[in-house]
């Protein structure tokens, strides 16, 4: 006897039902992980690496970047809860936790810039640049002025604060400076160095080097993943999941330079020798595994609030328990 009509579609509901059923668990376990991003920021590359690749999804969770206008933005998203992470520097993070937030830092590179010239510039060392003029981005408590201003002390006597006359200015602004001989020197972010040395400025010192010559340990990081404790707690797995999607990320593009061209369209490289340096600065700023060692941090913590004074720690003497985290 043939089944009717409605009880074919009784059926058909039947079997879409256990279609749903065998489906939905998996949906509903999937968690959504948002990242607050700069438009040119150089996490994206390595972000765009997880979504490409899907080690998000491997690891647990669907990752989602929002992009905002600049670090404020993306600190007060954070700060604000519209994000469940940014990528910030652990004196900020530190701040934030000494004032009763309950932020921790996931490492994510430490790269730091330098200090360049013009190619055929007179100068070869910084005390060749006392009486002139250098451009600074990140404004008067950058991070890497405030070192090369104490390897400058330690070794020439002199304070670059001092001795020199500054400009403070965006990253762009401080590039094209440099470029038309407006300033002396120039001290940039580590990408907009790479592009200017690729363009042929020579560097006189990397902040890497001063920091070993000071006695600090250059690997440690200074940029990482912002999280909240709270959250960790609550989602250990999607946490330790985003540290290894990171992970995973950064061996592939330490790797394969293929896994770099599907990237290169974000990347705001004008021609192949600022892709290279790009790739090249981006590799060499991937830091070491394991968890950051704290005496080392506060080492480096030290030299620069020496210098920085209130402005740059907000009254933070000490790095607080528990800034670090390992991802694990």
């Amino acid at each position: 006897m043939g089944m009717t009509r409605a009880g074919l579609a009784v059926r058909l509901a039947a079997c879409w039902t256990v279609a749903l059923l065998a489906v939905s668990p998996a949906q509903a376990q999937e968690a959504t992980i948002t990242i607050g991003t700069l438009e040119n920021g150089t996490v994206n590359w390595e972000l765009q690496t997880i979504l490409d690749h899907g080690f998000d999804r491997e690891n647990g969770f669907r990752l989602e970047m929002m992009p905002l206008a600049g670090n404020p933005a993306t600190q007060i998203a954070m700060q604000g809860g519209e994000v469940d992470s940014i990528v910030s520097d652990w004196l900020w993070v530190a701040q934030q936790r000494a004032g009763g937030a309950g932020f921790t830092f996931l490492p994510y590179s430490t790269a730091v810039g330098g200090l360049v010239v013009p190619a055929d510039s007179a100068v070869q060392g910084l005390g060749d640049l006392e009486g002139q003029k250098i451009g600074i981005a990140g404004g008067p408590v950058d991070k890497s002025w405030l070192i090369l201003r104490a390897w400058n002390r330690q070794e020439n006597g002199a304070d670059l604060a001092d001795v020199t006359q500054q400009v403070f200015g965006a990253p762009p602004v401080i590039q094209n400076a440099a470029e038309t001989g407006e300033i002396a020197g120039a001290i940039n972010f580590w990408h907009f160095l790479a592009k200017m040395k690729a363009g042929g400025m020579r560097e006189v010192i990397s902040v890497a080097q001063a920091a070993s010559d000071l006695g600090l340990d250059p690997s440690t990081p200074l940029l990482g993943y912002v999280l909240r404790d709270e959250w960790v707690a609550d989602h250990p797995e999607l946490a330790a999941g985003l540290a290894q999607a990171s992970r995973q990320a950064k061996a592939l593009l330490a790797s394969d330079d293929a896994a770099w061209e599907a990237i290169r369209p974000i990347m705001n490289a004008a021609n192949d020798a600022e892709f290279e340096a790009l790739r090249d600065g981006w590799r060499a700023g991937i830091p070491p595994a394991g968890p950051v060692d704290r005496d080392n941090a506060q080492k480096m913590f030290a030299v620069m609030a020496e210098l920085g004074g209130d402005d740059l720690t907000g009254d933070l003497t000490e790095l607080p328990e528990g800034l670090f985290w390992s991802g694990e």
